[in-house]
């Protein structure tokens, strides 16, 4: 069965135009909007040497590692409620079985990787240690990773049963974010495939596509079934947000990212500040606050498969002051040093 992980940076979102493109949401979901292009990450500026790109060499202090981590230590709580709810649909998981095949696998994952590159101790060896150690961070096996040529920043991931899972990030997105912002949104995806998401996104939207071709009804059961998909997947992104902190280990981090996606670019990066985006969303939240402004705010977000980015800001930096980060934290243990590649 395939199953698409959400990605967590794109802000939009739109009805989809094909079977495929229906089951690949980029990480625009990081910014708001749903698109095909992946999300993009920031890490350090990366160097061109003889027309090449390369990342800076990976230095940070050796992180904390969560040995027995289980997704549901760090699930959002509204994760939790709505993937309760997605699983109450009537059919969801014989449907998704009965119109998803061998075949669409196949064109899925032929589609994703024949024009990236794939990567390896060999071939963009930072890019392989960043994940290889995201990974062991968030006690889960590490996935294949591609880089795929596209102006759109972006970063997705794909499951195909019975085959190894693999991240796609878009080299715009390499371009934009530093080398720990960059490992900050792998985890985010990592987080889609710890949890599962990827799944229930499947299902859920062959579910709506099947819907929307039923005569009568079957536009108004669409339209029903994709509010309460897009509910379910801005509570998702909310979790997979956690998951990068987890490996972060810095609320700053992910934050930056998010302000990144949101109004940021490579020439203007050293010049944007993260307490100030965060004074932003404080604002958001205060003009939001009121009877006519809560109504806005609802309309503004309900047909969106990923929250705002300020509000997924403040969502981020409220849980790295909690009890439950700070627990997490305590059971963690000291990560060996990795060694160089």
């Amino acid at each position: 069965m395939a199953s698409l992980v959400l990605s967590s940076l794109c802000f939009t979102s739109q009805k989809p135009c094909s079977f495929t493109s229906s089951l690949r949401f980029s990480l625009g979901a990081l910014t708001g909007s749903r698109s095909a292009a992946p999300l993009t990450v920031g890490f350090r500026p990366v160097k061109r040497r003889n027309g090449r790109i390369r990342v800076s060499v990976y230095s940070r202090a050796s992180p904390l590692v969560f040995r027995d981590l289980d997704a549901d230590d760090f699930r959002h709580p509204l994760d939790k409620q709505n993937t309760l709810i997605l699983k109450a649909i009537p059919g969801l998981n014989e449907l998704g079985r009965a119109l998803l095949g061998t075949v669409t696998e196949q064109i899925m994952l032929l589609e994703n990787i024949g024009t990236s590159v794939l990567v390896s101790k060999d071939q963009l060896p930072e890019l392989h240690k960043m994940m290889i150690e995201a990974a062991g961070i968030l006690n889960i096996e590490s996935p294949d990773l591609y880089v795929r040529q596209s102006p759109v920043p972006n970063a997705y991931t794909l499951a195909i049963s019975g085959k190894k899972p693999f991240v796609v990030i878009h080299t715009s997105l390499v371009e934009l974010l530093t080398r720990n912002e960059l490992q900050a949104v792998l985890a985010h995806e990592l987080g889609h495939l710890k949890c599962d998401h990827g799944v229930w996104l499947t299902f859920a939207n062959l579910l709506t596509l099947g819907a929307y071709s039923v005569p009568g009804l079957g536009a108004f059961l669409a339209q029903t079934l994709e509010e309460q998909l897009f509910r379910w997947l801005r509570a998702a992104e909310l979790t997979c947000d956690r998951a990068a902190l987890l490996v972060a280990q810095d609320p700053k981090v992910v934050i930056s990212v998010l302000m990144k996606l949101a109004g940021g670019c490579p020439s203007m990066a050293d010049q944007l500040n993260v307490d100030a985006f965060l004074e932003q969303a404080r604002s958001y939240d205060k003009a939001s606050s009121s009877p006519v402004g809560y109504y806005i705010r609802n309309a503004q977000t309900r047909q969106l498969s990923h929250p705002l980015p300020v509000l997924r800001a403040r969502e981020i930096d409220e849980w790295s002051r909690s009890n439950e980060y700070r627990s997490l934290l305590k059971r963690a243990t000291q990560m060996n040093v990795v060694e160089k590649v």
